[in-house]
């Protein structure tokens, strides 16, 4: 199973330099996981920088996987992430639903880079 954190998509949508690390699980539907905390992201992100039109679409893609809610198991372990990690409260929620459904998470913030269970791409910079 993969989980793709906010950045990662949004990498993919707009075509960025690292798009490619991130096809293979975003393309393997049967696998992907999305946390509803990163359609909220992904969406507010792209709808701000390139328009509703656009947004929409990479909802399109991001719902072809299984879309996971915040449920209290979740929440729980997301604090406890957050607390042990020193990570944001979406980061957490991310890695949280991750680690409950034993998937790796795909990212390119810097933050995860050191994280068990985290495949990390530095992201390039021009």
């Amino acid at each position: 199973m993969n989980v793709i954190d906010s950045s990662g998509w949004i990498e993919y949508v707009t075509d960025e330099d690292n798009a490619d690390f991130f096809d293979p699980p975003i393309n393997d539907t049967e696998n992907l996981l999305v946390p509803t905390i990163c359609l909220y992201e992904v969406f507010k992100c792209v709808l701000r920088e390139f328009g509703e039109e656009r947004a929409l679409d990479a909802m399109g893609l991001m719902t072809l996987g299984q879309v996971i809610d915040l449920d209290r198991q979740a929440a729980i372990n997301a604090a406890q992430i957050s607390l042990d990690l020193k990570l944001g409260m979406a980061d957490s929620i991310i890695l949280a639903t991750a680690r409950l459904y034993d998937a790796v998470l795909w990212t390119q913030d810097e933050h995860f880079e050191d994280i068990e269970g985290v495949k990390y791409v530095e992201k390039k910079r021009p």
